[in-house]
């Protein structure tokens, strides 16, 4: 069913436990995993007819490569040897590029952390996760955060079965709206 997982790392406790999720389903279908992060671009901001800020050589380079090694060592050996995981940092819009990425490699799902944000926060800071629910190519699986301790004894098995259940309910809200 699942062939290509991505998961969008942010580097928050949301995105690590969307990252054992992912993993835990990529094992369950025998899935390759992979990790991308999107970061800004350092001079959107400052970009406008009024202001001029002159590019920092290799500033652009240095973040990617920061965020690369943080994403490998998210990456543990069972994830490059049993789930050939493999790792992304790019700069961009993060819904977008998130979007623009899973349709370029044929990703068949996408487990990502949400922060569940709400009222004012939401509506000023937006939802990557929202926007990336709306327009993916491909099922969407959010993650608030990590279980809390009581829903640790929980079994790997006990969370894949509930993933397809989630996804069930997730597809049938969707036709009713």
């Amino acid at each position: 069913m699942f062939k290509h997982i991505l998961v969008p790392i942010d580097f928050s406790a949301p995105s690590d436990a969307a990252l054992d999720y992912a993993r835990t389903v990529a094992r369950q279908f025998g899935a390759t995993l992979h990790l991308l992060h999107v970061t800004d671009d350092p001079y959107r901001a400052f970009y406008s007819a009024e202001v001029y800020v002159p590019e920092v050589e290799g500033l652009r380079e240095e973040i990617l490569s920061d965020s690369l090694a943080r994403l490998k060592g998210l990456l543990r050996t069972s994830d490059l040897s049993d789930l050939h995981a493999m790792a992304e940092a790019v700069i961009g819009t993060p819904a977008s590029a998130i979007i623009e990425y899973a349709g370029g490699r044929g990703v068949d799902l996408i487990v990502m952390g949400t922060h569940g944000r709400g009222g004012m926060s939401h509506l000023l800071l937006g939802s990557v996760a929202e926007r990336v629910v709306r327009t993916a190519p491909c099922p969407v699986l959010t993650v608030r955060s990590a279980p809390k301790p009581a829903e640790a004894s929980q079994t790997k098995a006990d969370v894949v079965e509930e993933v397809p259940a989630a996804m069930r309910a997730s597809s049938t809200v969707d036709k009713q709206c």
